[in-house]
This record gives structure tokens, sequence and C-alpha cells, in this order.
């Protein structure tokens, strides 16, 4: 049983309510589905439980939500509060996009919250710092050359650039080191020049790598978080998963979204000045993650998640078939135990008539 998030490496914490499933202080199920979660509550991101951890765990949450009494419902989805300290999410009858809008709602109003609430202790301190140095006597005018200074201000409010707020393993084992001014500039590729429907140019302090396919996808995944650092409203969020919607799907808003902003060189990297803004330079360079409208950086973030959990229900799927396939070969061998010789060959006969029968026409 899983005890760390997937995406963060954050102690999930655990739970006395669930005997099943002990870990997590959020839980989220689909009996219909027949899936369970368990949110992260540092990241907010959505932990996809073990096959083989799920059903018991199902009936379980579904018991215990029926009988809480602290618990608000819509037509699709539902939160109730446990006294052990346990929120379970019950996701009903939804259609995708009022889950998604709700899921993601959460998830991206909550790191906006916690961002604007740091941005505006910063700034209000700042403001401080001014109108005290002008009571003290100090000219204003040695304060304005701060504001002035854009690439001060865009440090305050998006964070130092030099932070390593991501290492990208790539497919050849190989470890890139990620600031935050390098995953701000990273950029997605147009599918024509980089050979592939998804493609990123990620920056890094050694210098640029051309990412495609499942290693750029991974790559994104763990910049976009910095570069959404201030989430999303709701109405933000609602258009975002709209815009999901409307591409297709994930593998659609990807494509998209890569042929209409993605940069159309691979070299086009952008110089950098301790001293210049760097939303100065974002705006000559095609594909720049940071460039992205709000809603197009919200739904690419959105369809890589969606992307990565069917990618890990498919290989629940697999591992389904070839037990099942296995299971089969067994049955057949058991069965055929216990089968007179003369009523195996007569059956193996019957079967060859009918695949050689021709086909009649009706």
């Amino acid at each position: 049983m899983f005890t760390t998030c997937f995406f963060c490496s954050s102690d999930l914490g655990r739970n006395e309510a669930l005997e099943t499933m002990p870990v997590g202080r959020r839980v989220a199920f689909a009996e219909r589905t027949g899936r369970l979660w368990v949110v992260c509550r540092a990241c907010e991101r959505w932990n996809l439980s073990p096959l083989e951890e799920r059903w018991e765990s199902i009936e379980e949450c579904e018991r215990l939500f029926r009988d809480a009494r602290l618990r608000v419902s819509s037509d699709n989805v539902g939160l109730a509060r446990l006294r052990e300290g346990l929120d379970l999410i019950r996701i009903g009858e939804a259609q995708r996009p009022e889950f998604a809008s709700w899921r993601y709602g959460d998830q991206f109003g909550r790191r906006r919250k916690r961002q604007l609430l740091s941005t505006g202790a910063i700034v209000g301190a700042f403001g401080a710092v001014v109108v005290g140095g002008a009571w003290a006597g100090a000219s204003i005018a040695s304060f304005a050359g701060v504001y002035a200074n854009a690439g001060i201000w865009d440090r305050m409010i998006h964070g130092k650039p030099s932070e390593l707020v991501a290492r990208v393993r790539t497919s050849n084992g190989e470890t890139l080191e990620v600031q935050r001014q390098h995953a701000r500039m990273s950029a997605l590729l147009h599918p024509e020049y980089a050979g592939a429907p998804f493609a990123m140019r990620l920056e890094h302090k050694d210098g640029v790598r051309v990412l495609t396919g499942d290693e750029a996808a991974r790559a994104a995944q763990q910049v976009l978080p910095t570069v959404n650092r201030f989430g999303g409203s709701r109405k933000v969020v609602n258009e975002a998963v709209r815009s999901v919607e409307d591409a297709g799907g994930p593998d659609a808003v990807l494509a998209r979204l890569a042929e209409q902003q993605g940069a159309t060189a691979y070299a086009e990297t952008p110089k950098r000045s301790g001293r210049k803004h760097v939303a100065m330079q974002i705006k000559k360079h095609p594909g720049v993650l940071h460039a992205l409208k709000p809603v197009e950086r919200l739904a690419l973030e959105m369809a890589l998640h969606e992307e990565s959990e069917r990618r890990a229900m498919d290989g629940e799927l697999a591992a389904l078939e070839a037990a099942w396939r296995e299971a089969d070969q067994i049955a057949r061998i058991a069965d055929g135990m216990f089968q007179p010789p003369e009523v195996a060959a007569k059956l193996e006969a019957m079967r060859d008539e009918v695949e050689h029968e021709p086909k009649r026409l009706t």
C-alpha cells in the first residue's frame, strides 16, 4: 500500500475510519467506475490507488458516506466530513465536465489562495518599508527605482528565479535541474518542427534539451505547477475544463496547444539578463509556457494530469488482460484433464468444420 504522494512525495497521512484504506486524510471514490483516489493535501493531486486495494474500500467508503451526518451534496458530487477527521468525496453519475470543474476547482483554487496571501504579505511589507522610509526622512525617489525596475517587482511576485523547482529524469537516466526561470521560459514546440505530436524545449541549469512524447509530458507535468503557481479562479478553471472538452479530450488539447502555440524552432532560446524583466522577453518568443493565457496553461496542466491517469488505468487493464489469458490457459488445461480423448478429438474436429465452413450470404 502506498503512503506518499506520487507527484510531490509528501506523506499522505493516515485515517482511522477506513480499515481497508487507512492511508490519507481525504479519499475520493467512484462506485460506478470502480476508482479510488487518495488526495494529497500538500499538492492537491489525486493519487489513483492500485486495483487490488479498491473494491472493499469503495464499499466501505459508500457505507460511511451514507451514515455521515455532516455532508453536502449536489446531483453529481458529495463531500462528507467524518468525526475521525477523514473527508470523503463521492462521485456519482457526474458528467466529466462537472466532475472535472469540481475536482480542479478545489486544486487550483487552494493554490491561488495560498499564493495571493503570500504575495499580498510581501507587497504589504514592501509598502510598509517605503512608507517608513519616507516617514524617517528618506527620499521617496530612492524607492522609485525599485518599482521602476520590473525585474525586482517580477521577483517579488513570481519568486526567486534561481530557485530549484524540479529535477527532470530523462529516459537515458540523466537528471536535469530546473530553476524557476527555466520553468517559465521553457516552451512548447510545434509538431512540424519537433517531429512529434507533443514536444517541448526544456531549459535547465546546464543548457537546453528538446524532449518529445512521454518524456516531454513528464517534464511538463513537473514544471507547470510552478508556472501556474497562482492557480485560477473558478471561472478560469471552468473555461479550462470546457476547452479540454471542446478539444475532444486530453490528447486532443495537447496537440491543439502545440500546433497553435508551439515554437517553430528548437534553438530559439531567449537570452536572459538579471536586469531585464523576464516577461518582456517572453513576448518575443512563441510557445513559452509563461506566455500562454491562464486558461491555456491550466488546460495544459489538466490534460497532462488526465493523460497520466488514463495511462495508469491502461496499465491496469493490460495487467488484467494478461491475468485473464493466463487463467484461461489454466482453465483449458484443467478442462482437458477430465475429457476422454475421443470427446476432445470430436470437439477439435467440430471447431475445424466451423472455421472452414463457407460464409453464407443473407
